[in-house]
């Protein structure tokens, strides 16, 4: 398999031979951008984003600054703050398809370890012997007076529920990709088997699931099955070929992480609202949604932001940064405003802003850090901030 291997900041791009139906298949995906370059020749650059396809024996990656166990770590701990660092099994140094497989096999793994869950499902059915409850009015309005089949209801215990049902589907998605070793495609098969009796399902038909204390053993399982399911995740046919990929925003991963992380460093402490929609002018115009506004008694009392960008040569961010925060604060009356940039530059810096009594406080977390370390980082932003909120009343 052909392998071509980009940083989601490579300015350069890399030189390849494709065949039009894989470059059109490429270009859909949303990894990259192709600049032909004549005679089957097309330059690859990045296109924003960070992730892996697969197709027709061509295969792009494309880095982030996050490692791959990370980023899945990041993606997870976003849709559930329960999700642990420890839940994430792959290495530092694995692909993003290995650590995929790697993850969902152990924590699948663990998830089945104890059995296969099952649980009480209402089932309509037409049967010939009685069981459970009838429903008299479907009986009555298909069944025309006939006494058998008869139209009933009942509880059957069962393996085939949501939470089988989105891991079995995870599973077999993750069987399709590319680039695994004999011994994940084994341990995925055998996965599988465990899943007898559970009916596939679409990925784009899910089950809703609620977390209970009975699936416990299966949550962190189905954070990573939804992840492999989900919409920036693809395994399709196309021509008699598969295409697999898994494209990701990481500016969105990171604002998503870091609103998540900042609302459970002040669990307890208020409320804490995401995309907090504020006006700057009068007459609720210039509307602005910063990530994150901290609220005591419902009144905003800090203002975060999350930038995925680097600093300049400089060693500074951009000027532009600093006046979005400048017009949150001011529209939100506040006095003290942070900036949470992902990696680079100073590691911090306050900025006070003329004739306004204004500070702007900038934050470097550098995702290549352990995720657990980035999350302490996080948590340290945020008892910054507290200490400079006014006293509670």
């Amino acid at each position: 398999m052909a392998r071509i291997q980009l940083d989601e900041l490579d300015g350069r791009g890399v030189s390849c031979i494709l065949e039009p139906d894989v470059a059109a298949a490429l270009v859909k995906s949303g990894l990259v951008n192709l600049r032909s370059e004549g005679n089957s020749t097309w330059r690859a650059l990045p296109r924003g984003k960070v992730g892996c396809v697969s197709f027709r024996g061509i295969d792009v990656t494309v880095t982030s600054k996050a490692t791959p166990a990370s980023l899945l770590f990041y993606l997870a701990y976003a849709k559930d703050p329960g999700f642990r660092v420890g839940n994430v099994a792959a290495e530092a140094g694995d692909d993003l398809w290995a650590a995929f497989a790697e993850t969902l096999i152990r924590t699948a793994e663990l998830a089945l370890r104890d059995g296969v869950l099952q649980s009480y499902l209402t089932v309509d059915d037409s049967i010939c012997v009685i069981r459970g409850r009838i429903r008299v009015s479907d009986q009555v309005t298909r069944r025309h007076g006939a006494p058998a089949p008869v139209e009933v209801r009942y509880d059957d215990y069962t393996v085939d529920i949501a939470e089988n049902q989105i891991l079995r589907a995870a599973i077999r998605r993750m069987l399709g990709v590319p680039r695994l070793s004999n011994s994940a495609r084994r341990r995925l098969a055998h996965l599988d088997g465990k899943l007898a009796g559970v009916t596939p399902v679409s990925a784009q038909r899910l089950p809703a699931w609620v977390k209970s204390r009975l699936n416990r053993r299966y949550q962190p399982a189905l954070r990573i099955a939804e992840l492999v399911l989900g919409d920036q995740s693809t395994v399709s046919k196309g021509g008699g070929a598969v295409l697999a990929g898994f494209v990701v925003n990481m500016a969105t991963v990171f604002e998503n992480f870091v609103v998540v992380a900042i609302r459970e460093a002040f669990r307890g402490l208020g409320t804490t609202s995401a995309k907090f929609g504020v006006h700057l002018a009068d007459g609720e115009r210039i509307p602005m949604e910063p990530d994150v506004v901290h609220l005591r008694n419902d009144v905003p009392v800090a203002v975060f932001d999350a930038k995925y960008k680097l600093a300049r040569k400089s060693g500074r961010y951009p000027n532009a940064d600093i006046y979005q925060m400048l017009a949150y604060c001011t529209a939100l009356q506040l006095r003290q405003g942070w900036l949470i940039y992902a990696v680079g530059g100073a590691d911090t810096a306050a900025i006070r802003v003329k004739n306004g009594g204004i500070e702007i406080h900038q934050y470097a977390v550098d995702l290549r850090l352990k995720p657990a370390e980035v999350l302490e980082r996080i948590e340290h932003i945020v008892r910054s901030s507290v200490a400079h909120l006014p006293a509670a009343s």
